[in-house]
């Protein structure tokens, strides 16, 4: 683990429950507290959680709660996104310098990419066709060719980027810079930055509203999320929130945004009309890493401290239930289960 990691887990520019164990992959007690934890709810979907401490993702099966696999990667995983069909998951290993892409099908490697220093964030075009990877310690974005498996270019930005995020229509990129207190606006078509956005202080993952219009930026440093105006460029408002917020997340439906707090153990439930907070969910220690499940019914949370999955009910907004995964758990991402097959140039 580098020292990046090691020190923006707990305190810095990195994203990243104490709980009595049933065992590996079991499910686990309520995180201290937070309200009591049954089993997760919804089925139909797994969850890849990052492992940076084990150098493994954990495959979680969100019906039964479990983990049916871990998937050995580099050194350091620190996220992880899934392709549009299902059928590759990215991981950035930011004490390797590289990528892994793991068969969704098999739950395998498949290949290995080198990129820049320190790589600490990872997403996919809508099209399928390109994965972007933030380097912390370079200042930079790789573009990896996901047909070739190869950096095709690789785009100077802001210091210390972390959050990526993708307009639906695959035109552009914004990057959020930890140590500038910027959000890098990239033409995917050109790979050129065409603008920089003041927001918060340490902003460290963003995500767009479904609909393209809000980016929604979290800012670790000053406790807060930017909320920024894409036709316009410019931030629009700032929403306090908890302690050190980290990953971000928004509903299909645009209507709330869900942010980990890691310096508060908890989970901020934004509405996005109101731009304000109306519910503050308690998981486990060290919340980093989030994701919304592809229907919205739940939010999926990496605990680093407890090394835990905590699951929350968007309709509720309570903690239902907390899995025990790999030891350091960061970056998470959640797919809706398809049948994918194998890719044709993986073939013998």
């Amino acid at each position: 683990m580098t020292r990046h990691q090691d020190m923006g887990r707990r305190a810095a520019v990195v994203l990243c429950v104490t709980v009595a164990l049933v065992g590996p992959g079991s499910l686990a007690g309520a995180a201290a507290g937070a309200p009591a934890a049954g089993p997760f709810p919804r089925p139909g979907a797994l969850v890849y959680v990052a492992d940076l401490r084990s150098d493994t993702v954990s495959v979680v099966d969100t019906g039964t709660g479990t983990v049916v696999d871990s998937v050995p990667v580099g050194d350091g995983p620190d996220s992880v996104a899934v392709s549009p069909d299902g059928s590759r998951v990215y991981v950035t290993n930011s004490a390797a310098d590289t990528v892994s892409v793991i068969d969704a099908r098999t739950r395998t490697v498949i290949a290995t990419v080198a990129v820049g220093d320190e790589p600490s964030r990872v997403t996919v075009s809508p099209d399928n066709r390109n994965v972007y990877v933030a380097n912390v310690g370079s200042d930079s974005v790789s573009v990896i060719s996901t047909r070739t498996r190869a950096v095709t270019d690789t785009i100077a930005v802001g210091d210390a980027p972390l959050g990526l995020a993708v307009t639906p229509d695959g035109c552009t990129l914004y990057v959020a810079n930890a140590a500038s207190g910027t959000v890098s606006v990239v033409r995917t078509a050109t790979a050129t930055v065409t603008g920089t956005i003041p927001v918060g202080s340490g902003p460290t993952a963003l995500v767009l509203a479904p609909d393209g219009r809000h980016l929604y930026v979290s800012n670790l440093n000053s406790d807060d999320v930017s909320v920024v105006d894409v036709h316009d460029g410019v931030e629009s408002d700032r929403i306090p929130v908890g302690d050190q917020p980290a990953g971000i997340g928004v509903r299909p439906d645009g209507r709330q945004v869900y942010v980990a707090n890691i310096g508060s153990d908890t989970v901020s439930v934004i509405s996005a009309r109101r731009r304000a907070v109306t519910d503050t969910v308690a998981v486990g220690h060290g919340p980093n890493g989030l994701a919304v499940s592809p229907d919205g019914s739940m939010v999926y949370v990496s605990n680093f401290d407890s090394d835990t999955l905590s699951a929350v009910d968007t309709s509720t907004a309570r903690a239902t239930g907390t899995v025990a995964v790999g030891d350091g758990p960061t970056g998470v991402a959640a797919a809706q289960v398809k049948g994918a097959g194998p890719d044709p140039k993986d073939a013998p």
